[in-house]
Parts: C-alpha cells; sequence; structure tokens
C-alpha cells in the first residue's frame, strides 16, 4: 500500500476557514447596507427639511398675489391725485399708507420688480404690452414699466408688463 504523497494533493481548507470567510463577507455586505441606508435617510432629511422651507417661505404668495392688485389701485390713485392741493392731506395719508404696506411686504421676503432701462428678457420677468419708437432708449430696452412685477424671496410671483424700444423712429 502506498500513500498519497503530500505533493500530489492539494490541502482542503478547513471548514472553519471557509465560515469565517463567508461570515467576513457577510458582515461586509451588511455594513454596505448599512451606510446606504443611513445615507438614504439623511438624504430623505434634508429633503424633507428643504421642502418644510419652502412651504414656509412661500406658503404666503397666494394672499400676496391677491393683495398685489389692490397695491396697484392705490398707486394709481396716489398718482392721479399728486399735485392736487386740495388733495395734499389724503394723498400724504394714503402715500404713507402705501409705503408701510410695501415695507411689511418687503419684510417677508416680497421685491419690486421695476426694470426701466434694463435690456428686456423674459426670464428676468419682463412681458412686454407694448412696443414703442425712442430716440433716447436703444432698441431692446424697458422704455415704461405699465405694471410692476414682484418676486416672492428667488420666485417670480407676477411678471413686469412694460413698454419696449424699438428703437429711434424712421424718419
Amino acid at each position: 500500500m502506498t500513500e498519497p504523497s503530500p505533493e500530489n494533493s492539494t490541502p482542503e481548507p478547513a471548514p472553519e476557514v471557509n465560515r469565517l470567510a463567508e461570515l467576513e463577507a457577510e458582515v461586509n455586505r451588511l455594513k454596505d447596507a448599512l451606510l446606504r441606508s443611513q445615507a438614504d435617510q439623511q438624504n430623505q432629511q434634508r429633503r424633507h427639511r428643504d421642502q418644510q422651507n419652502d412651504l414656509r417661505k412661500f406658503a404666503t404668495a397666494g394672499l400676496i398675489e391677491e393683495l398685489l392688485p389692490t397695491l396697484d389701485v392705490l398707486a394709481l390713485g396716489l398718482e392721479a391725485a399728486n399735485g392736487k392741493a386740495e388733495a395734499k392731506a389724503v394723498v400724504d395719508g394714503f402715500r404713507m399708507a402705501v409705503q408701510q404696506f410695501r415695507g411689511v411686504l418687503n419684510a417677508n421676503g416680497l421685491t419690486e420688480l421695476l426694470p426701466t432701462g434694463q435690456v428686456f428678457d423674459a426670464k428676468l420677468g419682463h412681458e412686454s404690452v407694448a412696443q414703442e419708437a425712442s430716440d433716447t432708449v436703444p432698441e431692446g430696452s424697458i422704455i415704461k414699466v405699465v405694471r410692476a412685477g414682484w418676486l416672492l424671496h428667488d420666485r417670480i410671483l407676477r411678471t413686469a408688463s412694460v413698454i419696449v424700444s424699438t428703437g429711434p423712429a424712421n424718419k
């Protein structure tokens, strides 16, 4: 009888070594799954916090949009009454009320868009309602604001209605 020579056979790893390698692989897989789960949870919390912040910032948008026409009418009334001596006291009182109203709106993140003289750009909240020739305002620039636009924080709440220059009139 001959015994197998140790050179010809490869030794079988001990079952404990195989089991240890399997357990290490399982631990690594579970660590990876835990890290991914934690990252997902942190991302979800960040998204939730961002959504809450946006909700707080823009919760008043509907109310403000409804109030803007009232502010427009008050401004038009002040403009019409301006310079009339008999209405000076009333105009002054309304002017103070409008300034206070605008102050409250500004304190809540509202910014008025008055782009007179700027180059017309719809992306910046400009809406052309007419075009006019102008010898002093370059073509494509805003001659006059017909109705002010408004930004609420960084979002356009209402575009500014403007008149855009077509350049010098043809003679």
